[in-house]
């Protein structure tokens, strides 16, 4: 279980996230959804540990990992896919696993390997191009490279930064499709960050609503798509 206790992030002087509780259960799909600057990418970062929190706690599994560099806390089971999917364009699609096993790959070769077969029969696209460069796959299959490599390391939890953008709707099905047999295969916990929001909430199993640095709704999928609220705001629908 990752557990999120008052977590406040500033940025230089500024105040992003204000305050911040929520949680995911074991083997479950959490959204995050809001607006463009609403903290939802700052949030991710910091529980990554790419930004250091101000104040609260985040606690995986029971053992405390806020405070840690990134380094330790993808050590500690928590790994992050980044917007804009920042795949290694000139290192081939095998050498890009790799990498996402790389604190771990010297002490144990033979696991990256066997994870590295796990993606592939995971991602069967991604078999065709193992040899070819990163850089020359399309939107798509970067994205499922990039989804790929963050579960390289074996994480208890996988945290996607808005995987949908810039992406055709049947592709965006596949890679969201990908994370519900993520979480019925692995038993991985996923944080999804998305503005699609109809899309996140099909495969959601909870989700929360992110305004202003600040959690303003949270319920299940159901609860939080029927909401007036969100029907309004996110999905389009006019309240009378």
């Amino acid at each position: 279980m990752l557990n999120v206790q008052g977590l406040s992030t500033h940025i230089g002087k500024i105040q992003i996230l204000h305050d911040i509780d929520f949680h995911v259960n074991k083997g479950e799909i959490v959204a995050i959804i809001g607006a463009n600057g609403a903290g939802k990418s700052t949030l991710l970062n910091t529980l990554a540990g790419l930004i250091q929190p101000s104040a609260g706690t985040v606690t995986l599994e029971d053992e405390v990992i806020s405070g840690f560099p990134a380094n330790k806390v993808v050590g500690k089971g928590l790994s992050l896919v980044p917007e804009g999917r920042q795949v290694f364009s000139n290192l081939t699609v095998k050498e890009n696993l790799l990498l996402g096993m790389f604190s771990k790959y010297y002490k144990n070769k033979n696991l990256a390997y066997e994870n590295l077969n796990k993606m592939i029969e995971m991602f069967p696209n991604l078999n065709k191009h193992l040899h070819n460069l990163g850089g020359n796959l399309s939107g798509g299959e970067q994205q499922m490279l990039a989804v790929a490599r963050g579960l390289m390391s074996n994480p208890k939890i996988i945290l996607l930064d808005e995987p949908s953008m810039g992406l055709a709707p049947l592709v965006v099905k596949e890679i969201l499709d990908a994370l519900v047999v993520i979480k019925e295969q692995l038993g991985t916990m996923v944080i999804l960050v998305e503005q699609n929001v109809k899309a996140a909430l099909k495969v959601a199993d909870r989700a929360y609503v992110i305004d202003q640095g600040r959690i303003l709704l949270n319920g299940t999928r159901e609860e939080i798509s029927s909401n007036p609220q969100v029907m309004s705001a996110y999905l389009g629908v006019k309240m009378a």
